[in-house]
């Protein structure tokens, strides 16, 4: 069995040697392999002149042509994903590659389809802005009201899923607007997301936290759009 773990990168020259030499380091379990593709999305910031100078196994580098939006890498790298399922880790240093491990036993044990690192199971989330944990439980809620889940975090960066299922999803977003997209079509689907606790550090605006109440608006419409079956889905 392989592990196919997405880094997607925009602008992340301080954190994304660190976050990748975390993921080296990670040793998914027996009869688990891994691989890591590293999309970066068009950096100005010397991001792609760190990378150009990587040398770490079974690690691919994809570069966007321009900056095409966090949803285009994540679907550039499934396009080029081997692995038998495949998760989104953030190239920014908020979640600890040392959960992947985590979210593969719980994948074997339930022969999951999709399992998601939560950042609110176990009782202490940590934000550092009320409103972004607000937003959180509040799209939570209500993609447990339309698509009939009972999920604690939707809007996890760390989400893994079959490849199987990933490639049936026609997945089409290219913002971050996918990362919601992906929850909706994986329901719709038929299939159930399991959820697992994890750590999270996150950061400030300051230190280059990039999403925006904008995207929460969005990610609004892509529910509702997903809800009344405006976007293709290929059912289980």
């Amino acid at each position: 069995m392989k592990l196919s773990i997405f880094v997607c990168v925009y602008n992340e020259k301080r954190t994304v040697l660190d976050v990748l030499n975390r993921i080296q380091a990670v040793d998914p379990g027996p009869g688990w392999q891994k691989e890591v593709i590293v999309v970066d999305n068009c950096s100005t910031d010397g991001t792609r002149e760190v990378l150009q100078r990587l040398a770490l196994a079974d690690t691919k580098v994809i570069y966007q042509p321009k900056n095409l939006g966090k949803g285009s890498s994540i679907r550039a790298a499934i396009a080029h994903m081997t692995g038998d399922y495949g998760v989104i880790q953030d190239g920014d240093g908020e979640y600890d590659p040392a959960d992947l491990p985590r979210l593969l036993r719980k994948a074997e044990a339930e022969n999951a389809a999709a399992v998601f690192g939560s950042r609110v199971l176990g009782g202490r989330p940590r934000y550092r802005y009320v409103q972004a944990y607000a937003a959180v439980r509040f799209l939570s809620a209500l993609t447990n009201l339309l698509f009939g889940s009972r999920l604690t975090d939707v809007a996890t960066a760390t989400k893994m899923v079959r490849a199987d299922v990933l490639k049936s999803l026609n997945l089409v977003g290219r913002s971050f607007s996918l990362d919601f997209e992906l929850v909706d079509k994986i329901l719709l689907a038929g299939h159930k997301i399991h959820e697992v606790e994890i750590s999270y550090d996150p950061r400030t605006y300051e230190e280059g936290k990039k999403i925006k109440a904008r995207d929460g608006l969005i990610a609004l419409l892509v529910m509702m759009r997903d809800r009344l079956g405006l976007s293709k889905v290929q059912k289980n």
